[in-house]
């Protein structure tokens, strides 16, 4: 045992380094992440400032009961998946065909000037494009204009319900595309050339390689990633929304995260907004767990997390 723990001493004394660049990561955590988790006590309390979190009242699970009796949180629950499966379908697969793209091209200068113009509006806040976008989808922007030399009425598209959604998607995507290519572009510099080297000598075509020697190699990465992706469903980019929605397309845009700033902080209800968080939270635990599972068994040992 003695001799155990002075193994242990040891490696922490080789790897102090490394272990000191990691601190502030798990200072962070500890701080932000577990600390706060002290107050989902409020979600089984009649929390009153007055007295605090301690004192206030028990009232077990009043508030989740008044959740899914509310027949509005199930609009917002409906919502909030509609728009997480719209931005995974249609945003997962486009930063792996962008990395594969991009590991394709053999003139490096460019290469870079691409990588850098697509990483741009990632670090672009949603205050700062929503009120890009805002101005150019208005009644007189240069969507609007371009669209009248073609004979089109003009419209307000951010008011519109029936295509909010789809505006949502994309500017979406288009903010995070070429961010979110980096994790991809890291594990293709990594491939063998060797290997393409002899793919093209017994005769493999530009596309074969792709698909029977690029995509095979990042399919663990693209699991995780996924995985990732779908323990967030119900998290549908609270900054973007908020910024660009309105009271014209509330019935399709309105989601949990909105939906728990207005009860928590607007309306003062922290018990029951702290209650949705829980339930949200929960959900993703569960769906971190069931796609981890499911990939464990049919992908093998390598695909999951853990």
């Amino acid at each position: 045992m003695v001799k155990r723990e002075a193994g242990v001493f040891k490696r922490i004394t080789e790897y102090r380094a490394l272990l000191l660049m990691l601190l502030p990561g798990v200072v962070f955590f500890v701080v932000f992440n577990y600390i706060p988790m002290y107050g989902i006590l409020i979600a089984f309390k009649d929390f009153r400032i007055t007295e605090g979190i301690l004192k206030s009242p028990w009232v077990g699970f009043k508030y989740f009961y008044k959740a899914f009796s509310d027949p509005y949180f199930f609009v917002v629950l409906k919502n909030t998946v509609i728009i997480s499966l719209m931005k995974l379908v249609c945003g997962f697969p486009v930063p792996i065909i962008f990395a594969i793209l991009l590991n394709e091209l053999t003139h490096g200068r460019f290469k870079k000037i691409v990588q850098t113009v697509s990483y741009m509006p990632y670090f672009l806040s949603w205050i700062i494009l929503g009120g890009i976008f805002i101005n150019i989808l208005s009644l007189e922007g240069p969507v609007n204009q371009f669209l009248s030399l073609f004979g089109f009425e003009p419209r307000i598209f951010l008011a519109d319900p029936k295509i909010f959604k789809t505006i949502l998607v994309i500017t979406d995507v288009w903010k995070g595309f070429g961010w979110g290519s980096v994790i991809y572009l890291a594990a293709l510099s990594g491939l063998d050339i060797e290997i393409y080297e002899a793919a093209v000598i017994d005769g493999c075509g530009r596309l074969k390689r792709i698909f029977h020697i690029t995509i095979p190699s990042i399919i663990p990465v693209i699991v995780i990633l996924l995985i990732l992706s779908c323990a967030g469903i119900l998290s549908a980019g609270f900054d973007q929304i908020f910024n660009l929605y309105n009271s014209m397309v509330m019935n399709v845009a309105d989601i949990i995260d909105t939906y728990v700033y207005r009860k928590g902080l607007v309306d003062m209800d922290y018990s029951y907004s702290t209650a949705v968080g829980i339930f949200k939270s929960l959900v993703g635990m569960v769906l971190i767990l069931v796609t981890n599972k499911i990939a464990n068994r049919y992908g093998g040992k390598g695909y999951g997390l853990w």
